[in-house]
């Protein structure tokens, strides 16, 4: 008569001593914070440092010349002039008149809706750029000051570097500020993942011991309590990531709906959608890595 098999003769395994659940409790929840704020501190950054250049690149050849004269008729010629020579320079492009009403609507805020060009005498707004090298810039910006002076005692030239350079420093520095949150993110998702290990080892500590009493190496061990840090490292990092994109794209939904070339340059380049994926990447290895250390340690220390 054939005899039922013993369930205590199945194999061996680590893990079966072990519970099923989880064995880092709020862990996966705080590490989806830290992804979620890595994941925002990461686009600023790019963002920002993406708008310090654009910044750097669109006004460090950009000059305006500014004709501030009360006369219309004599402000006319002037502006005539001024393009003349502004055009018939090599070194010099994109020769733009601003428009006296785009200039009335700047002014429409502090002024009133109401207001009238003939009411008020608005200097005379020319933009250009310079075709040089960024070397031999401020000679050339001196040289056309003292052409546009020739042409118009009241007119000169406003170098749009020389008041949004430090602009786009400063975005650049909180930029770089970013960067650093993201590095103290890293650290402290580390020390999150070095705590749940030591936490799992001490409460496990019993369970351990039967486990080596019945033939378990310690690279068993470390690689079965790295397995379960490492899959609620995933967890919360998929969820902080996923969290982190929608605010992201709902405050580009903001922005793309401001009429503003300063806050428009805030845009994150094309490299940071293949970037941010991998960060939930990361802070997995971070916390295998982390986790298998830890642990070994632990595992020395206990024998």
């Amino acid at each position: 008569m054939a005899r039922s098999p013993d369930p205590r003769s199945k194999p061996y395994t680590p893990g079966a001593l072990l519970p099923q659940g989880r064995l880092t409790g709020p862990m996966p929840w705080v590490i989806a914070i830290m992804m979620f704020l890595t994941v925002l501190a990461t686009a600023a950054g790019l963002a920002l440092d993406n708008a310090a250049n654009a910044l750097s690149a669109d006004v460090s050849a950009r000059v305006t010349i500014q004709i501030a004269e009360a006369n219309a008729e004599q402000r006319g010629r002037a502006v005539r002039r001024v393009v003349s020579l502004l055009e018939g320079d090599e070194g010099i492009g994109n020769v733009t008149v601003v428009p006296e009403q785009e200039l009335a609507a700047q002014l429409a805020p502090w002024l009133g809706s109401d207001l009238k060009i003939s009411d008020v005498p608005l200097p005379a707004l020319v933009d250009a750029d310079l075709l040089v090298p960024e070397a031999e810039r401020e000679d050339r910006v001196a040289a056309l000051g003292l052409a546009v002076k020739a042409i118009n005692p009241g007119a000169r030239v406003e170098p749009h570097a020389a008041y949004l350079a430090p602009l786009a420093k400063l975005v650049g520095s909180v930029g770089l500020l970013a960067f650093a949150v993201v590095a103290l993110m890293a650290v402290a998702t580390g020390a999150v993942v070095v705590l749940a290990a030591r936490g799992a080892h001490a409460i496990h500590r019993r369970t351990i011991d039967i486990m080596h009493m019945l033939g378990a190496t310690d690279l068993q061990v470390v690689r079965l309590f790295q397995r379960r840090l490492m899959l609620d490292a995933l967890f919360g990092g998929v969820i902080g990531y996923i969290a982190a994109m929608v605010a992201i794209i709902l405050v580009g939904r903001s922005v793309n709906a401001v009429a503003s070339d300063l806050i428009s340059s805030v845009s994150l380049p094309g490299f940071t959608w293949i970037l941010l994926p991998l960060l939930p990447l990361a802070g997995v290895a971070l916390a295998s890595f982390s986790a298998r250390i830890t642990l070994q340690r632990s595992l020395e220390r206990s024998l």
